[in-house]
C-alpha cells in the first residue's frame, strides 16, 4: 500500500523548481514548445526542441521521455509527457498523463517532483479543474499495492515523497491550492478503494470488511450498524442471507451514516455490492473466470472510501452508506437454483442462477435504504459481464429511473475523470424477469443483461429516485497501464464523494 506524497502549490517558473524531476508536456504535432515547456527548453539551451526535431519526443499520448539536465537547471531530470492531439484532450487524459509522468519520474529515482498543470493552456481545460486532475492523476499514478511483497516497495523500493504544483500566475495560486486539497481527498479515496479491493479473499472476507468499516466509522466519527448472520433473517433480509449462507464467514449488512446537517432525513443512500469472493455458488464459474473475483466487492470498497472522503469534505448533506457483504460459495448449505427467497420489502425472488447473486444482496440493501426514508438511492456494483460486452473497459454503465439523479451522477463522474454511459430503463424490460411462481426471478436472460440486472435491483427502490452504476468493466485492469498498475482501479469512490458535494450545493 502506497504512502501519499506531501502536496503543495507554489508560484514561480518550473525551470527554477528545486526537485529531483520536473514534469512538462507537449501536444502531438507541436514542433516548437511554448509556455512552461518552452521556458524549460530555453533554460536547457534547446535540449527539448532538439529532441523534438530528432523525433525522440513526439507528444504522442502518454509517451514519456526523460531528459538529463546536466546541471543547467536545479532539477536533475525533466520528464516530458505527451498529451496527444489538442482537439481530443480532456480531463480523463489530463489525469492519465499526470500519472504516466509521475510513474516515469519514480522509475528514474525521483523522490521529489514538480509539475506544471496539464491542459490549462491550449488544451482548453478550466484551470482549476485541470489542476485538480493533475494532482489526482499524479497521486493515483504513484499508487502501488505492496502489502504482500516480502521484497521491494513502491516502484522497486523508490518512493516519491513530495509533489509541488508550479504556476507562474499569482492570480491562480489560491484556486490551485483549493484544487490540490480536494484532489488529495479524492485520490486518497480512490487509492483506499484499490487497497481494499486488491486484498486477497482469505484476508478480506465479510468479517474483515465489517471490521474495516468499523475502523472507518471510529476514525471519521460516523454512525455504524452491522446486522450479521441469523439477524438478517430476523430483520427480513432473506435474499442477502441466502447468498452468504454457505460460507464460514457470516453475511452482513453494514451501515454507516454521515450527518452533515441537523434537520431532515436521509438525503442520499449509497449502496455498494460487497461480494468478497464470487465462485458463482452452485452455478460454479469456470476456473479462468474466477481469477479476479476478489474484486467483486469493488462497489463496497467505493462506497466505504466515499464515506471517508465525505467525512473529510463535510458537505451539508445527510448520507447513509450501505454495504451488503457476503462470500458466494458452493457447499451443503448453499442456496440453489429454483429456491424462492423473501426480501425485506416482502417480495419474493425465484433463483434461476446462483451466479446472479449481486442483485439479490442489493435488493435487500436497496429496500433497506428505501424503508429508512432515503430521498435518493445510488447503488454501485460489478454486476454483469454484459456491461463489458457493451462498453468495454472505458465506461461504466448507468441505469436510472430519474433523469435529474442520472444527470447528477454523470456530472460527478465527469468531474472525477470517470466515464459513464446511460442505458435505457424502459418498463418493457421488466417483462423479462417476471416469474411464474414468485414476484420476480433473478435473471432476465442474456438479452439486455446489464439493463435487466439493474432493473431487478431498482424494483426495490420503489418510488424513490434511483440510479445504478455497473462497474464490471472499469473496476479492474488485467494489465498495467502507462498511468496505473494492474489490479483494482478504485472507480466510483471519488465520483460518489463528488456527488455528495454536488447535491449539497
Amino acid at each position: 500500500m502506497s504512502t501519499e506524497p506531501d502536496v503543495s502549490v507554489q508560484q514561480g517558473s518550473i525551470s527554477d523548481a528545486a526537485a529531483d524531476a520536473v514534469v512538462v508536456n507537449l501536444f502531438e504535432g507541436v514542433r516548437m514548445p511554448g509556455g512552461a515547456t518552452g521556458a524549460v527548453d530555453a533554460a536547457l539551451n534547446g535540449l527539448l526542441s532538439q529532441a523534438i526535431a530528432d523525433g525522440e519526443i513526439t507528444g504522442r499520448l502518454y509517451e514519456t521521455t526523460v531528459i538529463h539536465t546536466g546541471g543547467r537547471i536545479r532539477a536533475r531530470r525533466v520528464v516530458v509527457v505527451g498529451l496527444g492531439r489538442a482537439e481530443e484532450f480532456n480531463l480523463v487524459r489530463a489525469r492519465r498523463a499526470a500519472g504516466a509522468a509521475a510513474r516515469t519520474a519514480r522509475r528514474a529515482g525521483a523522490r521529489s517532483l514538480a509539475t506544471i498543470v496539464h491542459g490549462a493552456g491550449i488544451g482548453g481545460l478550466e484551470p482549476e479543474a485541470a489542476a485538480r486532475a493533475t494532482v489526482e492523476g499524479t497521486l493515483t499514478g504513484l499508487y502501488a499495492f505492496t502489502r504482500y511483497r516480502t521484497r521491494g516497495q513502491d516502484g522497486g523500493g523508490r518512493r516519491v515523497e513530495s509533489l509541488v504544483v508550479v504556476e507562474h500566475s499569482a492570480g491562480k495560486i489560491a484556486a490551485f491550492e483549493r484544487a490540490a486539497r480536494q484532489a488529495q481527498v479524492m485520490a486518497r479515496a480512490t487509492n483506499r478503494a484499490r487497497d481494499w479491493t486488491n486484498m486477497p479473499p482469505n484476508d478480506m472476507h465479510p468479517g474483515t470488511l465489517a471490521e474495516t468499516a468499523a475502523e472507518v466509522a471510529r476514525s471519521c466519527g460516523l454512525e455504524l450498524e452491522i446486522i450479521a448472520g441469523e439477524q438478517l433473517l430476523a430483520a427480513g433480509m432473506g435474499a442477502l442471507y441466502a447468498v452468504g449462507q454457505a460460507s464460514q464467514h457470516a453475511p452482513r449488512l453494514i451501515r454507516l451514516a454521515y450527518r452533515g446537517r441537523e434537520a431532515g432525513g436521509i438525503d442520499l443512500a449509497l449502496v455498494g455490492k460487497g461480494v468478497t469472493f464470487d465462485s458463482g455458488g452452485l452455478c460454479l464459474k469456470p476456473g479462468d473466470a474466477m481469477d479476479w473475483m476478489k474484486a467483486d466487492m469493488a462497489g463496497a470498497a467505493a462506497v466505504l472510501a466515499a464515506a471517508e472522503a465525505v467525512a473529510a469534505l463535510r458537505p451539508a448533506l445527510n448520507v447513509t452508506f450501505l454495504i451488503p457483504a457476503v462470500e458466494n460459495l458452493p457447499g451443503g448449505r448453499a442456496f440453489k437454483p429454483n429456491d424462492v427467497l423473501r426480501t425485506l420489502d416482502g417480495r419474493t425472488i425465484e433463483v434461476l442462477n446462483t451466479d446472479a447473486e449481486g442483485r439479490l444482496i442489493l435488493a435487500d440493501a436497496v429496500a433497506k435504504a428505501a424503508a429508512d426514508g432515503a430521498a435518493r438511492i445510488v447503488d454501485i456494483a460489478t454486476l454483469t459481464g454484459a456491461a463489458i460486452v457493451a462498453l468495454g473497459h472505458e465506461a461504466s454503465a448507468l441505469i436510472s429511473t430519474d433523469d435529474d439523479l442520472a444527470a447528477a451522477v454523470e456530472r460527478a463522474s465527469a468531474a472525477c475523470g470517470e466515464r459513464v454511459w446511460r442505458l435505457p430503463a424502459w418498463p418493457e424490460y421488466r417483462e423479462q424477469f417476471k416469474s411464474e411462481i414468485a414476484d420476480l426471478k433473478n435473471t432476465g436472460g442474456r438479452a439486455a443483461g446489464t439493463i435487466t440486472g439493474a432493473l431487478i435491483i431498482g424494483t426495490f427502490a420503489g418510488s424513490v429516485p434511483w440510479a445504478h452504476l455497473d462497474i464490471a468493466g472499469t473496476a479492474w485492469h488485467d494489465r498495467g497501464k502507462p498511468w496505473a498498475d494492474a489490479g483494482a482501479t478504485g472507480v466510483g469512490a471519488a465520483a460518489l464523494a463528488q456527488l455528495c458535494l454536488d447535491l449539497a450545493g
